[in-house]
């Protein structure tokens, strides 16, 4: 079987969650699965890591603190997934590195889990897990189609990159501020782990699930990050 590693970013886990689109987002992955895929599914925090971090912060909670907030609650989203997949133990989401390997190496088709510690966002949480069962690629669904030059939110003028080297997505990033809860589209720690491994980031749209599953089949959506 070959292995792949999902990253399902914060959009899909609002404030009130979407019960109907974790289904579609679910029906997409078994399918992949149903086609011979084993994979990793790491969920974000979404909008409840930001409000607790956001409390936190007001309380007084130091920055690693606010990280093991955040990680909580992306546990609770990868639960949500997991019931989303009618996993038979939605309950056991793997909650450090010894506890990953062990379901890795159970042979589970989808294996989903959140944040592992501080320090580590769920990107880098992705591309260890990448290195972990072998996988050579990540498939990181996001809010946007791909990375830009800019956040094209804020800037009309900001240009879509198809393809990066790890080099220049660090480039891109540089001096841009590492806290809990304000991760880029991808993290310094993230672009090291995938560098020193070779495996492949591929940024999509991940609103649409079906980009999703373009993505994994090898077609030339988003923005490739590699080399």
């Amino acid at each position: 079987m070959k292995a792949v590693v999902i990253k399902i970013g914060g959009f899909a886990f609002p404030e009130q969650p979407d019960a109907a689109f974790l289904r579609e987002l679910a029906a997409v992955l078994k399918r992949l699965v149903s086609e011979g895929y084993r994979m990793a599914v790491v969920a974000g925090g979404g909008r409840l890591a930001r409000t607790l971090i956001e409390a936190g912060r007001a309380l007084g909670a130091s920055e690693a603190l606010c990280d093991e907030l955040a990680i909580r609650a992306s546990r609770l989203n990868a639960t949500l997934l997991a019931l989303a997949l009618g996993l038979p133990d939605p309950l056991s989401v793997p909650t450090d590195t010894p506890s990953l390997v062990r379901e890795l190496a159970a042979g589970k088709p989808i294996v989903v889990l959140g944040g592992l510690q501080p320090g580590q966002s769920t990107d880098s949480v992705a591309v260890l897990t990448a290195e972990l069962m072998g996988a050579s690629l990540v498939v990181k669904a996001t809010d946007v189609d791909g990375i830009y030059t800019a956040d094209p939110r804020e800037a009309p003028d900001a240009r879509k990159l198809d393809r990066l080297t790890y080099r220049e997505a660090m480039e891109l990033l540089a001096g841009k501020a590492v806290r809990a809860g304000t991760y880029e589209l991808l993290d310094p720690l993230a672009l090291r782990l995938a560098e020193r491994s070779r495996i492949a980031i591929r940024v999509v749209d991940g609103r649409d699930p079906e980009n999703i599953y373009k993505a994994v089949k090898g077609e030339p959506i988003g923005t490739l990050v590699e080399g």
